[in-house]
Formats: structure tokens, sequence, C-alpha cells
């Protein structure tokens, strides 16, 4: 007989203080997905963004290396970047020309000890660069653990890794970028959206003809989504009528692989509790090449589906804010045991909060 469980109480998507202990525990104990290596063409070039509340600064150095830095002068903790851009050779601190170089070693800090003594009793350049963050580059895909708990990241991500053996990521290509800017809902809605195939026939019903009963979930570890398996393909590229994956591997990397060699990898990156900033790259794996109309048709698709998505999970947050979901939803036990999953992985990732345990521990 089947159990029936409900989903994660209202505060969880709306409540400041379950942002902060999740950007305490979540954000930071794990792989945490935070952009894309091919926007990184040049040396120099620079991302940033905040991830727990931490300002992070990610670039590519003079060896044409990755990596990632807390977004922070060690002088007076000045946030060193404000926007994206290319930074010459040089991290620069406008407030007292403090100079990094680009692997985060502090090369100047002028009159620091008074004038024309740049290097004061005590003081070395050596100890005071910026402060490094664990990262991974996977394929095209950048993540970071802020606080260094995460396994090994090959480890981390085995499971996904393993549904997705029949591909050579290796040889894929970034054919769109479609940046959707902020969305007005909590992040985990659009995680627990995508991974769940029970929507599909409903919300997207002018969009796709996957039928509801030819798809079916998957959970393994921290890898978890659904899939569709169909017998006839359409194979042109302005249609969802094809077999696909969709999966996420904790906490919010997501990727869909789309017969017979379509890849779209999202970006959500939580901002509040109520906003979530996405972007999504579309690729093509070994041997399949798209015309530039192709491409545009892809594209509109996919921006037509998405936005089909964003009102529903827009309507999820502020259904939130009504007294009858403080204790959640429903969860189908078939159709959404792959959101049950990426929501116990959530309780236990914030298991050393008590009251937040027990308020997510209410199943029917």
């Amino acid at each position: 007989m089947s159990t029936i469980f409900r989903g994660l109480p209202s505060e969880s998507y709306t409540d400041n203080d379950f942002w902060i202990k999740e950007g305490e525990k979540v954000f930071s104990d794990n792989w945490m997905f935070v952009g894309f290596a091919h926007e990184l063409k040049s040396v120099g070039d620079a991302v940033t963004l905040n991830i727990a509340n931490q300002p992070i600064l990610i670039l590519k150095n003079n060896n044409n290396e990755i990596v990632a830095f807390h977004n922070v002068c060690s002088h007076r903790c000045l946030k060193l970047v404000d926007q994206n851009k290319n930074l010459g050779k040089y991290i620069s601190c406008p407030y007292h020309a403090w100079l990094y170089d680009l692997n985060g070693n502090l090369i100047r800090a002028p009159h620091f000890g008074g004038t024309n003594n740049h290097t004061p009793k005590g003081f070395k350049n050596e100890n005071n660069g910026l402060k490094s963050i664990r990262i991974k580059i996977w394929n095209d895909w950048i993540f970071i653990n802020l606080n260094n708990n995460a396994l090994p990241f090959e480890k981390y991500a085995a499971p996904l890794i393993k549904q997705l053996k029949d591909f050579n990521l290796k040889k894929i290509k970034q054919v769109a970028t479609l940046d959707f800017g902020k969305v007005y809902t909590n992040w985990k809605f659009l995680i627990e959206n995508f991974i769940e195939p029970y929507h599909v026939q409903f919300v997207h019903k002018t969009t796709t003809s996957q039928p509801l009963k030819d798809h079916y979930t998957l959970v393994d570890g921290r890898c978890y989504g659904s899939a569709v398996d169909l017998k006839n393909e359409n194979t042109s590229a302005d249609s969802l009528a094809v077999s696909s994956k969709y999966l996420s591997l904790f906490p919010n990397f997501i990727i869909g692989t789309y017969y017979p060699g379509q890849i779209g990898v999202h970006l959500n990156l939580p901002i509040e509790p109520g906003i979530t900033h996405q972007k999504r790259i579309i690729y093509t794996t070994e041997g399949n090449n798209l015309t530039k109309s192709q491409i545009k048709g892809v594209k509109d698709l996919w921006w037509k589906v998405h936005k089909e998505d964003h009102e529903i999970c827009e309507r999820l947050q502020l259904g939130r804010s009504s007294p009858v979901s403080k204790k959640g939803g429903l969860l189908s036990p078939h159709w959404e045991n792959s959101v049950r999953a990426f929501q116990q992985i959530m309780i236990k990732s914030l298991s050393k909060t008590k009251k937040i345990k027990k308020k997510v521990k209410n199943d029917r």
C-alpha cells in the first residue's frame, strides 16, 4: 500500500531564518552549481555572485584555469569586484589600492605602514592574499564547495555520472543561451518542478506531446528526476516529442537530455527566499548539429516551456502565503517520489537544526 507524504512546510520556501540556515548548511556543505566555464573566455574574465549571502568571485587566471575566491579584500573586507567584467592582469581594491594577481596573491599594499612604507613590521604579503574557495570544473559546469565538507566531486556526483554514461560530455557544443533573469519563486520550486513528470501533460499541453503514461521517475542518492521513453520519436529540432531524461544533482544542478543529441543545463542561483536567477544553456552532442533556423526554433520552444514553468512556480510561491499551506502540500507516491527524495536530502542537510527537522517530518 502506498504512503502519502506531505511536502516541506511553507517556511522552507518563505522564511528568512530558514533561508539563512539553508545557506549555512545546504549551500555550504555541498557542491553548489554556480556557472558555465565557456562564459569565462579570456584571462582576467570574472563573474561575481552571492552564495549563502557570501560575495564570491570566479575568474580565469594567467594559466587559463578557472579559480574561485571570497570576493573580499584582505585589508578592510571590502567587496572587491562589483560586476562581471575583465579584470585585466590584476584585481585592484578601489578603497586603498591593494593589488592582487589573478591567483589571489597580494602584490601591493601601498603605504600600509606609513608614507612609502608598504610592508610594516610583522606584515607579509604572502600571508594576506585572497581566500580561495574549493572549485571543480566538470565539463562546462562550475561547482564550488564553500566549507570543504563535501566529498570529492567524482564520488559526490557518481549517481548522475552513471545516468549520463551514454553521452560523451567532453564533446558537447554550446549553441544557445536563454537568460531568464529573476524568477519570483524559491529555488527549490524550480528544482521540484523539473524532476517530477506529473505536471507535464497539464502545464505543457501546447508545447509537448510526451504522455504521462510514458514517464517514470528516477531516484539514486543525490541524483533524482524523471524520464520518458517514446516508441515514435519526432526528432525535429522544435519538438518535445522525444525520449528524454530530466535529472538533478543536489542541491541545484539540473540537466536534461533529449534524443537524439541535445542537452539542456539550468543554472538556478538562489537570490532571496522568493527570488531565483535562472539561465539555461543548450548544447548539442557529438555528431549532432543544428542549423541557425533550428537553433532559433529550439530557443523559441524552450523559452515557452520555461515561461509555462515559471508561471506555475511563482504561483506555488504565492500559495505558500496561505495558512492552509503551512504544513506543506501532498506528494504523489508514484509521480513525486523524486521530489520526496530531494526533500529528504534537504531535511538531512538541516538535521542539526532540531526545530526545522521536527517541522518537516510530518508524513501522513
